[in-house]
């Protein structure tokens, strides 16, 4: 195994376990106990939920980062590189690091089968062992009662919120997709849910696991003002807090979810630590703006939730010129869902491009064309690849316009590097 290159681990780890997903707890649990990380010295919080867990995940590392905290934060999936999944005081990995890490997993694991999320998972939870973290912010992966994420005991959970998204493995109703997010749920531990609608299920298995519930708009609240938010939670009150640096109206209660899980955990910090941590938050791909002669923008949003909350913040920050879409959604996921959600964000002018991902859950752009272009009202540039739906878009923009990426994370993260080597600005 020495000397492996990552491109040569990562390709490996796809190969290990016959299937690319299969929901169990008991091989990664088997693996963690043998590397001696089955049970974190750093307080962990787990966050899941069907959209917001990345944003609540990278709230909660600013500020407990700005409160002098040493954080590991655990993220999936990346946009460019893979060690952007694993990150130690807001650095990304060190490779050589992440490939020592490997190479003590593959020790371990002797005859026991892991998936490539599994071995993503436990590199992350050694390697915050390895560097002594305070804090393990691990973000669930996909559901939660059986994810890879909830072999670990979370000091305090958090779901951000419920949406249709992944019906193949965790249900057709929000019910059931709330049940299986719960599942990251303990008993006697506070559980955080950071939207005002929660299906009964979330409360139902709170109750059934003996954790502690909090809800957005009950027991703490965000209130949106001219200049930031006011957080309440019992008796705590802090009025004027600075808006977090996060694009979107659903921020505001994002950045109350992420403080009341500190607070419930005992690890809410001084006020300046908190304002410090809303200025700093940074999350690639959730409405990054890129400014520029022309602006772009990249959201992966990819179920019909995200693709709501995007259409609100096109309507609030509408160019004054024209919105160049350029899309690309995956096969498992409802097109026609996210397209109905963003119709009413569109203007007559505005111009559509649809591209083809590529691999087994690919979609072709003419795919998509044909059920976007109905919903959007406007016929769509084909394009065979991100990085060819990115040029069109750059040759067809003019001053004011502003080009909007999105769809996937296997859309933004290649646009994201187009952007970078033909339209990156000197700093």
């Amino acid at each position: 195994m020495a000397g492996r290159t990552l491109p040569e681990w990562l390709a490996y780890q796809e190969r290990v376990h016959p299937r690319a997903m299969d929901f169990t707890l008991e091989r990664i649990r088997t693996v963690l106990a043998r590397l001696g990380a089955a049970r974190p010295r750093a307080h962990v919080i787990t966050v899941g939920g069907t959209n917001g867990k990345g944003s609540v995940a990278a709230l909660l590392e600013a500020v407990l980062r700005a409160a002098g905290h040493r954080v590991g934060l655990y993220t999936s999936p990346h946009l460019n590189r893979y060690q952007e999944r694993i990150r130690i005081d807001g650095r990304e990995i060190d490779e050589q690091r992440l490939l020592d890490v490997f190479a003590r997993i593959e020790a371990a694991r002797r005859e026991v089968t892991l998936t490539f999320f599994e071995y993503a998972t436990a590199a992350a939870l050694v390697a915050f062992q390895d560097l002594a973290v305070d804090f393990a912010v691990l973000e669930v992966g996909l559901g939660g009662r059986l994810d890879a994420i909830n072999a670990i005991d979370a000091d305090v959970a958090i779901v951000a919120s419920i949406g249709l998204d992944h019906r193949d493995y965790l249900g057709d109703t929000l019910e059931a997709i709330g049940r299986e997010k719960a599942g990251i749920f303990r008993s006697g531990k506070p559980a955080i849910f950071g939207s005002a609608d929660m299906p009964a299920s979330i409360a139902s298995e709170a109750e059934r696991i003996g954790a502690r519930l909090e809800r957005l708009g009950r027991e703490f609240s965000a209130e949106r003002t001219a200049e930031g938010f006011n957080y309440r939670r019992g008796a705590t009150r802090l009025e004027g807090l600075p808006a977090p640096n996060l694009v979107g109206a659903v921020q505001f209660g994002n950045a109350a979810t992420a403080l009341a899980a500190l607070e419930a955990g005992g690890w809410l910090p001084a006020r300046a630590a908190i304002e410090a941590g809303l200025g700093a938050v940074t999350l690639p791909g959730r409405f990054e703006v890129r400014p520029g002669p022309v602006t772009w923008v990249f959201d992966v949003a990819h179920n019909p939730p995200a693709a709501a909350a995007l259409a609100a913040t096109m309507q609030e920050r509408a160019p004054r010129g024209r919105w160049l879409l350029v899309v690309g959604v995956l096969a498992d996921k409802d097109a026609a869902a996210i397209g109905q959600a963003l119709a009413a964000a569109l203007r007559p002018a505005d111009v559509l491009c649809t591209v083809t991902l590529a691999g087994d859950r690919g979609r072709s752009a003419g795919e998509l064309a044909a059920i976007l272009s109905p919903l959007l009202g406007r016929a769509a540039v084909l394009a065979e690849s991100v990085a060819e739906g990115c040029a069109f878009a750059a040759r067809e923009a003019r001053a004011d316009d502003a080009v909007l990426v999105f769809g996937s994370f296997h859309t933004v993260g290649p646009a994201l590097e187009w952007h970078r080597l033909y339209c990156a600005q000197p700093r």
